[in-house]
């Protein structure tokens, strides 16, 4: 009875944390602030402990995700109305680098170390303080920088080449399966696709680890 409690428990806390992710919506997971990670948290703790809490029925789980979720919810609700409160809760950016120079004062604010500034400015192909004219640390932990004039990435408008148009590769085959919603953005068919793999000298779909189409290029086909 004790390991059916704890299978009925943990599976009314799955579903009721699922629906609750749904409802609070994916920025909870893509940028999620100092805010959103203790919320996160205690989420999880709600369920955890429960668990091994013989006392803890289903009932007061719900109650207890229920509230919470309501005041996350409110919470970010009234983060979007009011600028003051985003602020308070969620934090603004912080100009690290200012016109070339590291803004020390703003670092020890942030807690952030030298080798962590350059572990972020390296995660934008920047190696070097020196290419980088501005640099904001974001409310969720990661950097926005904008490059010194010297080093800034050349696009064809700067060289006056002809744009191309842009396309999307599709994955058409993954681990041997054919993905049929792509081949179908793709406008191809199943007899096309199994015809393009056995020019490259696969028998079937299963022989393929992946396979990528692009508009105006020839299949990519990878076997295992």
């Amino acid at each position: 009875m004790e390991f059916m409690s704890i299978a009925v428990e943990l599976i009314v806390g799955y579903f009721a944390l699922l629906i609750l992710t749904k409802i609070l919506g994916k920025t909870q997971i893509t940028q999620i602030s100092a805010f959103d990670f203790i919320s996160a948290l205690i989420l999880g703790e709600l369920v955890g402990n429960s668990l091994y809490d013989g006392k803890v029925s289903v009932l007061p789980i719900l109650t207890a995700i229920f509230i919470w979720g309501s005041l996350i919810f409110f919470t970010e609700y009234f983060t979007q109305k009011s600028r003051r409160f985003r602020h308070m809760l969620e934090g603004t950016p912080a100009l690290i680098i200012n016109k070339g120079k590291i803004n020390f004062d703003e670092l020890k604010k942030n807690h952030l170390d030298l080798n962590q500034l350059q572990h972020l400015l390296r995660a934008k192909d920047i190696f070097s303080v020196r290419e980088c004219e501005y640099a904001l640390l974001e409310s969720d932990g990661t950097l926005s920088v904008i490059r010194k004039p010297l080093y800034e990435i050349v696009q064809r408008q700067d060289l006056n080449i002809p744009a191309k148009t842009a396309t999307l590769p599709l994955s058409l085959i993954v681990d041997g399966e054919i993905v049929y919603d792509n081949l179908k953005l793709a406008e191809q068919k199943e007899d096309w696709l199994l015809n393009e793999i056995k020019k490259q000298g696969y028998l079937s779909s299963e022989d393929v680890l992946y396979a990528e189409w692009e508009e105006g290029e020839s299949l990519l086909v990878q076997g295992y």
